[in-house]
């Protein structure tokens, strides 16, 4: 069956990918925010991961306000960005995983839980910031990635609770893999979400303390209404932690934390999870 070998947010700020673009990575403004990225890169290298199940929020690219899925999965081969008016350059396509895509979303929505399910997608800074975060110079052609883009944007959203399940359900039907894609059983997935981009600039108490239990205590975050979450100064893209959260079924390290603000009038933040999954 697949491995989840363990779970990674980090920030999208489009400010990101042109400082990456203008080699300012160096720079006093820059380097404290780019000095936090060296152990998880390092961990990525080492554990190898063959697939990034992708969790993020379409800024307009995709999905706009006249057309905004809840939830909507890739199941496409490759995966093109394009011009978002940021003055960010487009990135090479991003390859995909068809086969585990479509096993993961037919068995899903058998199991009652309805995706969105794109055959063709545009992929915004919200996918690509990440990626090359974790792999600079564009140099992610070895893993394949599931693009899973969450309502972040426009009422109704979903819930936290809603968002943690569809996390569990997407990892508990890896189990039935070995079954029906003998192929992809062995294959080792790791989660890379985007952080809360839209924190406040100050760390607040209230942040910290859900950041914690996003470790500790997954499921107390999913009793948590949307407008909690913002009066808690956190983020209604905090959902796409807690999606990522519930793909975490096993024994989960955290190895790594940063946080580092202002970047782009914002706060931004990174953290590394390694997990076990259960029985091993």
């Amino acid at each position: 069956m697949a491995n989840i070998i363990g779970a990674i947010t980090t920030s999208h700020i489009p400010a990101i990918a042109n400082a990456m673009a203008n080699g300012l990575e160096e720079t006093p403004y820059w380097k404290p925010f780019f000095d936090g990225y060296p152990p998880v890169r390092d961990w990525l290298n080492e554990k190898k991961p063959d697939v990034i199940i992708l969790f993020y929020n379409d800024h307009g690219l995709e999905f706009f306000i006249d057309k905004k899925p809840t939830f909507a999965m890739g199941v496409a081969d490759e995966y093109y960005n394009s011009d978002e008016g940021w003055g960010i350059p487009t990135i090479p396509p991003v390859t995909g995983e068809s086969d585990l895509s479509w096993h993961i979303a037919n068995s899903i929505v058998d199991e009652g839980f309805d995706m969105t399910i794109c055959q063709e997608m545009k992929v915004d800074h919200g996918l690509t910031v990440p990626l090359n975060l974790m792999w600079p110079g564009h140099k992610y052609g070895h893993v394949k990635v599931i693009p899973v883009c969450i309502n972040c944007e426009q009422y109704p959203m979903p819930q936290p609770w809603r968002t943690f399940e569809l996390g569990r359900r997407s990892v508990v039907l890896f189990s039935l893999m070995k079954k029906t894609l003998t192929s992809l059983c062995l294959v080792r997935v790791a989660c890379l979400i985007n952080w809360m981009a839209s924190v406040q600039v100050l760390l607040t108490a209230h942040l910290i303390s859900i950041v914690d239990k996003l470790v500790s205590d997954p499921e107390a975050l999913t009793k948590y209404a949307i407008w909690i979450l913002l009066e808690r100064r956190a983020s209604v893209e905090l959902n796409m932690h807690i999606a990522m959260r519930g793909t975490l079924l096993g024994k989960v390290t955290e190895l790594h934390r940063n946080y580092h603000a202002p970047i782009s009038n914002t706060g931004s933040g990174l953290m590394l999870l390694e997990h076990e999954m259960p029985g091993e």
